[in-house]
């Protein structure tokens, strides 16, 4: 007797504990179903905003191509509004940056020390910059390429013009906050806050001016590389967008030894849309998804439009 209510207490332990693990394993499943279910519906999200913005661009580049009460010249952004979601699309002109091929090594310098680089970090970032376009010594490396090699991967400077502006980012000393700019405290502010400070992006493009600076795109660090006084950068900023060619001439007028602005120029941009879904209720969903491409806008060629690049990932 002893020994059956041994054997049944070890076979109601053995049940317990399977069904304990049976347990276990279902949670276990029900939890990677969730996600998986929860992964999927995100990837499906982001796939619709990534149309939105797509289409955004689009929509854009006609309306900018036809003008009249679609689109004016210095116009800095489009608003859009489409049956599951809305979008913006910034208009950059790359004539309001500044040429990274043709700047020269002091302009470089101020140019990031406008955008808040330490003093150290400027000068040895300046060095690096003008060592990746300048051709190579064929029997000395630079102190660069040496750090390249030590890489992993390796790799090598490209001792040529920028090809592309996103080869600011292998350069020796580069960081994300310096390229894609950051978001610092400003103490002024009551109460302070944080607010957005540009990077080299914003001011340096492969396609950028020699000179004179867009005056509707200019980034406030661009137009100080050039020496425009802090007040004048204030006034420009308040005032702009000119959408008039007499709000300009006016502008200009005013401050009659200003050479480091002019009203248009190049037909390059960057378009850059941003696309936010709309959920059943009508409310905006916290996912967005960002598309842009720089487009040459060649209205008296053929074909009218030349798309130059496109990314399906803009930061």
């Amino acid at each position: 007797m002893p020994t059956t209510k041994t054997s049944r207490g070890s076979a109601l332990l053995t049940v317990m504990w399977m069904s304990a693990a049976l347990a276990a394993i279902a949670f276990s499943l029900a939890v990677s179903v969730r996600g998986e279910t929860d992964h999927t519906s995100t990837q499906v999200d982001d796939l619709r905003a990534y149309y939105i913005a797509d289409g955004a661009i689009q929509r854009a580049i006609l309306d900018m191509q036809q003008g009249g009460d679609a689109y004016q010249a210095g116009q800095a952004r489009f608003f859009y509004q489409f049956p599951t979601g809305d979008a913006t699309v910034e208009v950059i002109p790359e004539s309001a940056k500044l040429n990274i091929n043709t700047l020269a090594a002091e302009k470089l310098f101020v140019l990031l020390t406008a955008l808040g680089v330490e003093a150290n970090s400027a000068q040895e970032l300046t060095q690096a910059i003008v060592d990746w376009r300048t051709p190579a010594s064929e029997k000395v490396p630079s102190i660069f390429d040496l750090f390249y090699a030590e890489q992993t991967p390796s790799f090598r400077a490209r001792h040529a013009s920028f090809g592309e502006i996103e080869e600011l980012l292998s350069v020796k000393g580069m960081t994300s906050d310096i390229y894609y700019g950051t978001y610092v405290r400003d103490t002024g502010l009551t109460p302070p806050q944080l607010v957005a400070r540009g990077g080299l992006r914003d001011c340096l493009s492969v396609y950028g001016s020699y000179g004179s600076l867009d005056i509707n795109g200019a980034a406030p660090a661009a137009l100080a590389t050039l020496g425009t006084p802090p007040e004048i950068i204030a006034e420009i900023l308040a005032k702009r967008p000119f959408l008039a060619q007499k709000d300009f001439d006016d502008f200009m007028g005013a401050h009659p030894n200003l050479g480091t602005v002019r009203m248009g120029g190049y037909k390059i941009f960057t378009l850059r849309a941003t696309a936010r879904l709309r959920g059943a209720d009508g409310k905006p969903s916290d996912l967005t998804r960002s598309v842009a491409a720089t487009i040459d806008l060649q209205f008296d060629k053929y074909p009218p439009l030349v798309v130059m690049r496109w990314y399906d990932r803009a930061a």
